[in-house]
Parts: C-alpha cells; sequence; structure tokens
C-alpha cells in the first residue's frame, strides 16, 4: 500500500465510533477523513469527499446502513458494524467487504482489514496504457502474472464479491479487484457503469430499455441508482432521440 488510505466512520452511537478510532490509531495506513452520526450525515460528507473505506452502522434512525449504501452510486468499500446479526445477509448481498458484530474487538477488527488491504493494494495493480491513437490496453497484476486486454477487446466486467471476472472477446479473466477500482482507470468516453456489479463497453450495445441494456443476447439490468447517468449518456453517445 503506497499511500495512506481514507476511512469515514458512520455510527449514531458516540462511544462505538471512539472504539473504530482507537482500533484505527493503532494502524499507520489508515487514517479518518471523517465521522457522522447518521446516513444523511455520511452521504453529504460522500458528495463532497473521496474515502477509500467506511465503516458503517447499519441500525441507525430514518435510515439504514444498507439503504445508504444504495442510494451511492460508486460507494467505497465498506465494513459493516453492527449489534444485530439478523442483518449479515443483507449486508453480504450488497458485496461489503465485511460483517463486524458489536462490541468489536481489535482482533476481529484486523480481520476486516486485511480483506481491504487485500482490494486497496490491488487498485495499485491496475493500469491503461495508451501507444499511439489506437492501440490502448489495460494491464492488471495477478500475483507474478499480468494481463494485457486490448480495450478495444472487452466486452463487459461482472463484480464477484471481492473479485472481478473480466469478459473479452475470447476470453474470460478473473482477478482479485473492486468493480469502483477498475472503473477509476476506464476511459469514460469508451465504458459505463451501469449497475452496482456491472460495467460494459458502450461500443457492444446492440439495444437497451428502460430497465436493462442488451450486449447480443445477454441482458444487464440497469441500477436504479444509475440509471439517469445511464440514459444521459446513451444520450451523449447518439442512441436516443428525444
Amino acid at each position: 500500500m503506497n499511500s495512506k488510505a481514507k476511512c469515514l466512520i458512520v455510527d449514531d452511537e458516540p462511544l462505538a465510533i471512539e472504539v473504530l478510532k482507537s482500533h484505527i490509531s493503532k494502524i499507520d495506513t489508515i487514517e479518518i477523513a471523517g465521522t457522522a452520526c447518521d446516513a444523511f450525515d455520511a452521504f453529504n460528507f460522500l458528495t463532497r469527499n473521496k474515502v477509500d473505506l467506511m465503516f458503517l452502522d447499519i441500525h441507525m434512525p430514518e435510515m439504514k446502513g444498507t439503504e445508504l449504501i444504495k442510494t451511492l452510486q460508486n460507494p467505497p468499500s465498506v465494513i459493516l458494524t453492527t449489534a444485530h446479526r439478523q442483518y449479515a445477509l443483507e449486508g453480504y448481498d450488497l458485496n461489503v467487504l465485511d460483517y463486524l458484530l458489536k462490541p468489536i474487538s481489535f482482533e476481529r477488527f484486523m480481520q476486516g482489514i486485511e480483506k481491504f488491504y487485500a482490494l486497496f493494494a490491488a487498485s495499485d495493480e491496475i493500469s491503461v496504457h495508451k501507444k499511439g491513437t489506437s492501440d490502448e490496453f489495460l494491464y492488471l497484476r495477478e500475483k507474478n502474472i499480468i494481463h494485457k486486454i486490448p480495450l478495444s477487446e472487452i466486452v463487459f466486467m461482472e463484480s464477484m464479491g471481492d473479485n472481478l471476472k473480466l469478459i473479452t472477446e475470447n476470453r474470460e479473466i478473473n482477478i482479485r479487484c473492486t468493480i469502483s477500482a477498475i472503473e477509476n482507470v476506464l476511459p469514460p468516453t469508451d465504458f459505463l457503469r451501469i449497475h452496482r456489479s456491472f460495467i460494459i463497453s458502450l461500443k457492444r450495445i446492440t439495444s437497451f430499455s428502460q430497465v436493462s441494456i442488451f450486449i447480443g443476447k445477454k441482458e444487464f439490468p440497469v441500477g436504479s441508482s444509475y440509471k439517469n447517468t445511464v440514459f444521459d449518456k446513451l444520450d451523449y453517445n447518439g442512441f436516443i432521440n428525444k
């Protein structure tokens, strides 16, 4: 990890925030960018600041932590914190990194941080390189192997929890990487995040509806929080005439 990761702590219990602050203070590679006492404060903070990791309480007044995740178009990595075990399944359906039950011991906290370390470090192993005007490649490092992938051959990418599946014209590549990390390096003129779990190549789109995009016979759902951005982008590229 080449630089400190920035985190946001979101909890309506001051004592719970202090426990996480204490745990984080023992780690040199993570710094606290801010704290929020509810989901609305967190949402406002995230519209103004970029963070790598969010410690998010689930059971908060007015809006649950899991509901907050659903409103974010490009959420950071999330570690859920709660005293309620019954929310675990819902949290994992949202591709969170970990689920910490209160009271959170330092040992259990570090298990969640280790999962984040692996993904944060992986974001340094992704890059796009240009060679001339038409030759553009995505490089993905996986242990001792570097995958060189022409951007023109990429069809779509799918988040698989802590891993990413990348589909090209002739191969499938599975690496340990977040979809957000790869989204940050892809040219937005060529690729579009349409769902929490999918990035597609714009030039591969063959048809679409108000809820789905098709590449050939394969159907991709358009996430509700992505819909405006997706169809604005399709307008811009001449797909829709209003």
